[in-house]
């Protein structure tokens, strides 16, 4: 089994050394290199190519939400970001979760809890959980679908990606999109969890993205679905 490599990047020394112990503990992952800046982030994650990258917000010379919207812009994709930070704060997951991470964890979460989430990112799955899901969407719906004072409702452009869809992967978007799991929108359909699965794998596909969460987050931002649908 070929482990997962991972990056660390965080400014404070003694946080990578205990990241690098708790994660060094397990069999299937291997810390392959560390960053104290988001520059170095983005040159060790260019040079080591690296699964998962453990990103800290808050960073000299370039903090860990641009590095990663660098990183994760970058045609590749190969490298997943988990952002870590000290602050549950929602401009940070928003605007972490804009920028293409994958994941998001605070650093008072259990040696447990980091490893689980490493493995989640780098299976290619999203770290929230649905009712972490339903918070994104109803904060972030609010701040994309309002539109400018006095000026009526602004149409939203439709990228052609989701022309490719099926009607099937459109449905299941769209209940994706209302934070539900993939065993709830298996009931609602009347399908099995695997077919959903398959269904869903298929739309991040099509439309370049990530994880389900990303694919939450794009729905909002083209009109798929709106607060409160």
């Amino acid at each position: 089994m070929t482990a997962t490599r991972v990056l660390l990047a965080d400014d404070h020394e003694m946080v990578r050394a205990g990241f690098r112990i708790i994660l060094g503990s397990q069999a299937d992952i291997e810390v392959v290199g560390e960053a104290a800046t988001g520059t170095e982030a983005l040159a060790r994650a260019a040079e080591l190519q690296p699964d998962v990258i453990c990103m800290d917000v808050q960073m000299p010379d370039m903090d860990g939400l641009e590095a990663t919207r660098r990183i994760t812009s970058n045609d590749d994709g190969t490298s997943a970001v988990l952002i870590l930070t000290t602050f549950d704060r929602d401009d940070y997951l928003f605007e972490a979760l804009s920028a293409g991470a994958s994941g998001f964890l605070l650093k008072n979460s259990t040696p447990e809890q980091l490893i689980d989430a490493v493995r989640v990112v780098a299976a290619g799955d999203a770290l929230l959980a649905p009712a972490v899901t339903r918070r994104v969407i109803e904060r972030f719906g609010s701040r994309t679908d309002a539109p400018a004072s006095g000026a009526g409702t602004s149409p939203v452009s439709r990228p052609a990606a989701l022309d490719t869809l099926t009607e099937r992967e459109s449905e299941v978007l769209t209940l994706v999109a209302q934070g539900l799991s993939n065993a709830e929108i298996a009931q609602q359909l009347f399908v099995g969890e695997a077919t959903v699965k398959s269904h869903v794998s298929k739309v991040l596909q099509k439309l370049g993205l990530r994880d389900r969460i990303q694919a939450v987050v794009y729905a909002y931002e083209h009109g798929v679905a709106v607060p409160g649908s």
